[in-house]
């Protein structure tokens, strides 16, 4: 029986790592300027390999392969150190523990769908007091620059890059339900 629970442990801990992976080559190879007068804001696909690592495994799962994901992201892709990681964690964070929370329930796409439309817009809201905190106290940048990129910038980034993630992440996900469904046994051994 130790054996069987062993195996079913190690299993789970290759499929997160490998979901894990599949975010860092996303944010290794797609960054995408979304803004463009504000080319410094990109976007990457990260967060949809995490929000199925979230569906597959649940909250916490999914909240350790953000973890991983951002700090690989912070020092060596992005050079935004631990500033850009607990920004990282903290907005997606919203976004990883409201999906799983509403879809852990029913476990109902629907739901799913719900936690990620309120995830995003969660993670759009935490982004701005955020950008004040950081952006103005760490990187000195004078408050008012930051008022003026609210609205053109850092709120329809944050809203278009948390909805396209959520978007592919269901979209993934519900092509892959009976491949999931069929592999239960594979996917849910912890």
């Amino acid at each position: 029986m130790k054996t069987a629970e062993s195996s079913n442990n190690v299993l789970r801990m290759v499929q997160l790592a490998m979901l894990s992976a599949i975010a860092i080559v996303l944010v290794a190879f797609v960054r995408i300027p979304l803004v463009p007068s504000m080319e410094f804001l990109k976007y990457d696909m990260a967060d949809a390999p995490i929000l199925i690592a979230t569906l597959l495994f649940g909250v916490v799962p999914g909240m350790i392969v953000l973890f991983i994901v951002s700090v690989i992201q912070a020092f060596f892709f992005a050079g935004d150190g631990w500033v850009g990681m607990l920004m990282h964690v903290v907005a997606s964070g919203a976004l990883v523990v409201l999906t799983g929370m509403f879809y852990r329930k029913k476990k109902r796409f629907k739901d799913a769908v719900i936690g990620m439309a309120l995830g995003t817009l969660a993670m759009t809201l935490l982004m701005i007091p955020m950008n004040y905190i950081f952006t103005v106290n760490v990187y000195g940048t004078p408050k008012e620059v930051v008022d003026a990129m609210l609205l053109p910038g850092i709120i329809p980034f944050n809203l278009l890059k948390a909805a396209l993630n959520s978007f592919i992440a269901a979209i993934l996900f519900k092509a892959l339900q009976p491949f999931f469904q069929k592999n239960r046994r594979i996917i849910h051994a912890a």
